[in-house]
């Protein structure tokens, strides 16, 4: 590119010190993206920015993954270049920003971890010995058994469980309602839970799940609860609310394959939600083949 060219981008920076004071570190990255844009434009012959259109930019930003620059990496040099010629543009050197319109491609949907058949039974194999162990197997075996959201336990209330149907009654996202079944594990664990339950909550609390205030157990403790036993049950990875609808997903889809079955035991609006533990299961599936076909097998 000509001096004058390369002059635009050491007026940006300091227009990015002076004016907008970023901090050292943002500095630096604007810098590395402009150089690997300068870099770019050197090698398709390019010599001055108005020479640059959106198609270059399109190319600039494939190339950069080509390269091996993930997505996210590639969306902040995409948010460098389109600041760089906005900057141009009010200092009348360009009529239009070429990157206005050009995305990063998207990032890959992070696949949610779960736990094996085998770790949640041990986690759920906890002593029952006093009164809040049993509360706790019971509201862990009953975010195994239905799938529930955190915030979905944590709202019920002693009259949505019916142990004689062995359904729950849960108030989801968009206050819609939904009944899903409670496995004969977590309805012998509530069963039990409800004899001790007198014992801790006060006279006029509803909710199914109390704590030593004899007030509805609060999310953070919920949490906290959880963490403790799978630490204790040595399970060695991060236990969370969360990851007991993960596993009840995962496992249900991999036993049933009804897809739209699931959706609706996790009450989802959009069953391209649920569509994430397909995934999950095709990995299974894919493991499996990689380590038994005879032509996918690797060589010792």
């Amino acid at each position: 590119m000509t001096p004058e060219a390369l002059d635009w981008v050491a007026r940006f920076r300091r227009h990015l010190s002076t004016e907008r004071r970023l901090s050292p570190h943002t500095d630096a990255a604007y810098a590395r993206d402009l150089a690997a844009l300068v870099e770019f434009c050197d090698a398709q012959g390019i010599a001055d920015w108005s020479k640059v259109d959106s198609q270059y930019v399109r190319v600039f930003a494939a190339r950069s993954h080509a390269a091996g620059l993930d997505p996210r990496s590639i969306q902040r040099r995409l948010s460098a270049v389109r600041s760089f010629f906005g900057f141009l543009m009010r200092e009348g050197v360009l009529k239009k920003n070429p990157a206005h319109e050009v995305r990063a491609p998207k990032s890959a949907k992070r696949l949610p971890r779960t736990l094996d058949a085998d770790q949640m039974a041990r986690l759920l194999e906890i002593p029952t010995d006093d009164p809040l162990a049993v509360r706790d197997r019971a509201l862990m075996e009953l975010f195994y058994s239905s799938g529930l959201r955190l915030s979905e336990l944590v709202a019920l209330d002693v009259t949505d469980v019916d142990l004689a149907d062995r359904t729950v009654r849960v108030l989801g996202k968009g206050r819609k309602t939904r009944i899903v079944p409670v496995g004969r594990m977590a309805a012998q664990a509530i069963e039990k839970w409800l004899a001790e339950r007198p014992g801790l909550a006060r006279s006029d609390e509803r909710a199914m799940f109390v704590g030593r205030n004899g007030r509805r157990l609060g999310a953070r403790a919920i949490q906290s609860r959880v963490a403790y036993w799978a630490r204790r049950q040595g399970i060695g990875v991060h236990v969370h609310p969360h990851l007991f609808r993960h596993s009840f997903a995962s496992h249900l889809l991999e036993s049933s394959g009804e897809l739209r079955g699931v959706q609706e035991l996790l009450g989802h609006a959009d069953i391209s939600t649920t569509q994430i533990y397909t995934h999950l299961d095709f990995q299974h599936l894919a493991r499996i083949y990689d380590a038994t076909h005879p032509r996918a097998r690797k060589k010792s």
